[in-house]
């Protein structure tokens, strides 16, 4: 290894704390997930003749015949025709999760360089995609901290990128990490465990108006006040400690209507507000445009009205060449202007996809793409 290669890999180690991961060896880090060498990812060249490509298992499906199941990933035909893979392509994938989406575009030929925030979906997603070798690279982190994490990896410019930020099928089932109130666990919802924040120090210690704040901003909880006066009334008595307890009383003050729980936006609120999705996202939109060469494509997965809208204006500011306001004699040239729209409208599930999936049934997906410089 290069001492400008060791210098890099330094700095991932230190930037990452790999050392405390139980299944990372730092010693060997750089062979296992920076095959490429630093400054090389993004142009690898394309084999050249007949046969099987370069690290391409004969089976690919191999490597996960053990594993339980994770997460089915939705839109998968949709995301592959968006974003186009081929041997030579290096796609991100921001959102590694169970590997589902990665696992398609490598066997489309395409590197994939992978982040998450969550060790036991990267641990999970490594046995899966182990025998691709050195065309799959997993590093651990939120996607908003992109540009940092492969600016250190020695990427240069990528081909195309994918953001899914859909909670997981594995966050679900698991009632051991606090996603569902369906399940009885913990107050939890931590995608990366070692942050911090959890749902329960939410819900039993903020302010009545604080909780009442994130209901509305994001989840747009039509009951947030109710729903906020009597956690902060309940937790008097008793503190919220799982799932369960939470969903119950709010099932309690506020009486089902129609399919949908009364706990589900509550949920989604204390989801978004531990993880910081919101945040999230708009800060990955503000850089991604710039990491794709002429010609890439950008494609993002929402589950929310609140999610698809921000991509929404994001992806209409990026493509619109000129801007107007109203106390302006003309309109200006837009400096954003960079991106040309793929889907004028978000793309859905098929029937079919419902199907068989059902959790699909608010997925949507946007898609642009880069423009020549």
């Amino acid at each position: 290894m290069s001492m400008g290669m060791r210098r890099a890999w330094t700095g991932l180690c230190e930037f990452f704390q790999v050392g405390t991961w139980p299944w990372f060896d730092a010693n060997d880090a750089m062979d296992d997930l920076m095959p490429w060498g630093r400054g090389s990812l993004a142009q690898r060249q394309q084999p050249q003749g007949g046969g099987k490509k370069p690290d391409m298992p004969e089976d690919p499906s191999s490597s996960s015949r053990n594993l339980p199941f994770y997460h089915q990933p939705v839109l998968l035909q949709e995301v592959l025709d968006a974003l186009l893979p081929a041997p030579g392509k290096l796609i991100f994938d921001g959102t590694l999760g169970g590997g589902g989406h990665t696992e398609a575009l490598l066997q489309h030929g395409a590197d994939i360089v992978a982040m998450d925030q969550d060790d036991e979906a990267l641990a999970y997603a490594r046995a899966r995609l182990a025998s691709y070798g050195s065309r799959f690279c997993a590093l651990k982190g939120n996607f908003r901290n992109f540009a940092s994490v492969l600016s250190e990896a020695g990427v240069g410019g990528l081909d195309g990128m994918l953001i899914d930020i859909g909670v997981s099928s594995r966050h679900l089932d698991a009632a051991e990490r606090g996603f569902s109130f369906a399940k009885d666990g913990p107050l939890d919802m931590r995608m990366d465990m070692m942050s911090p924040l959890t749902a329960a120090d939410i819900v039993n210690t903020w302010q009545q108006e604080d909780i009442e704040r994130i209901l509305r901003e994001n989840a747009e909880e039509q009951n947030a006040r109710r729903i906020a006066r009597a956690i902060c009334q309940d937790r008097v008595r008793k503190p919220f400690t799982s799932t369960l307890q939470l969903a119950e009383m709010i099932a309690r003050v506020c009486p089902k209507h129609g399919k949908k729980h009364p706990a589900t936006l509550t949920f989604q609120a204390l989801r978004c507000e531990v993880n910081a999705e919101l945040p999230a996202l708009r800060e990955f939109l503000a850089q991604a445009p710039r990491w794709l060469k002429p010609g890439a494509r950008l494609v993002v997965i929402t589950f929310h009205s609140i999610e698809d809208r921000i991509v929404k204006h994001a992806f209409q500011n990026y493509a619109a060449p000129f801007i107007d306001r109203p106390e302006w004699p003309a309109q200006k040239l837009n400096p954003n202007h960079c991106l040309k729209l793929i889907t004028k409208k978000p793309l859905e599930a098929s029937e079919t996809e419902l199907q068989a999936n059902p959790r699909a049934r608010s997925a949507r997906l946007r898609a642009a793409e880069r423009l020549p410089a």
